[in-house]
């Protein structure tokens, strides 16, 4: 049988386009800056791609009804504001799973109405005995929200004036948003999933003339509960497969290395994969000679095992860069991409019986 697979020359540099997504902001439910750079890539291969009244990207490859959706996810993980003090500062809260002792004390931007304001987010001086002070409950208690503030320099009136307010988000300064090579890795906030929408995009380029009917969608939302893979699914579906690219985090629970080897959610909070797709995945991983990587995740879920909860997808794969710091500043190796994308575009073919 013959594959379709990725050319030895790809248009598209893996780690431009990772540089390229790494620096715009997406927070959920606020993907549309994101969104449209994915979209002109689309675009630059010849495709057309629609937006759904989620935020979702889809791109439709092939004739007929799709029975198989490929997902990659277009959200970062944020802060939302949570109030405007009287002196200006924000009270802000997690936005998908962010813990503030993994961004540190640095800036930020708020992403007002009438623009992007710089900030910083802060944790406090040390130098008080002050019991309620942040610096003194966190050494006893751990660093929560609830201890942190965003600094913004401007007063309340100025900003209500420009649109700041209980629900507008704020990001990761673009000033922090910079790749960073060091040995054979690389490193960077976001990694997870915009290392993941490269591969989908690679994995596109090389379907796209197949004859294959699938639906690739770069959704939004997927931090906060997988929303924008359930909306495409309830309005499109059920599918009969679900394949989500993600990340594959290195934990103590659910080891795996830290290579270009992709790996495979075995189990995760929300689904678990049929044993008999378990041997497929490992034998497409053995044609394309990828030593696949098994995991069972004890915290975690995707596109894919979220549908599969949902009964929106028949069978849930969830495949994975290897990626550490995860939800922080994350490290991965950059070749792990189109090792994804490959893996990707072979089980397609199997699924599709081509």
């Amino acid at each position: 049988m013959v594959y379709a697979s990725l050319p030895d020359w790809i248009r598209m540099d893996p780690l431009e386009l990772l540089q390229e997504f790494v620096s715009i902001p997406g927070p959920p439910g606020q993907e549309e800056a994101i969104r449209a750079a994915v979209a002109a890539h689309v675009a630059r291969l010849g495709l057309t791609s629609t937006e759904d009244a989620k935020g979702n990207l889809l791109v439709k490859l092939g004739e007929g009804d799709p029975q198989i959706l490929v997902t990659a996810h277009l959200d970062e993980i944020a802060m939302i504001t949570r109030s405007v003090r009287p002196d200006g500062r924000l009270s802000v809260t997690s936005l998908g799973g962010l813990f503030p002792w993994k961004l540190g004390e640095g800036p930020v931007q708020i992403l007002a109405r009438s623009g992007p304001l710089d900030g910083v987010l802060s944790f406090g001086s040390i130098h008080t005995a002050f019991a309620g002070s942040t610096v003194r409950q966190a050494t006893s208690s751990g660093l929560e929200w609830e201890m942190t503030e965003v600094i913004t320099g401007l007063s309340d009136s100025d900003l209500y004036m420009a649109g700041v307010r209980p629900g507008t988000r704020v990001v990761v300064h673009p000033s922090r948003r910079q790749l960073h090579r060091f040995g054979s890795l690389v490193s960077g906030y976001f990694l997870d999933d915009r290392a993941d929408l490269v591969s989908w995009l690679l994995a596109i380029d090389a379907l796209k003339d197949a004859g294959i009917c699938a639906l690739f969608a770069a959704t939004a939302a997927e931090e906060v509960g997988g929303e924008g893979a359930l909306f495409v699914m309830n309005g499109k579906g059920p599918f009969d497969v679900c394949i989500a690219l993600e990340l594959s985090p290195v934990v103590e629970d659910a080891m795996i290395d830290l290579s270009d080897q992709p790996a495979v959610w075995v189990t995760d909070s929300y689904s678990t994969m049929a044993g008999a797709d378990l041997d497929l995945i490992s034998e497409v991983a053995e044609e394309c000679k990828i030593h696949l990587q098994y995991q069972a995740l004890s915290r975690g879920g995707s596109d894919a095992s979220c549908a599969a909860s949902h009964g929106l997808c028949g069978r849930p794969f969830t495949l994975g860069l290897p990626i550490d710091n995860s939800h922080g500043y994350e490290v991965m190796h950059p070749g792990s991409m189109k090792n994804l994308a490959n893996l990707t575009v072979r089980l397609i073919h199997r699924l599709s019986g081509h």
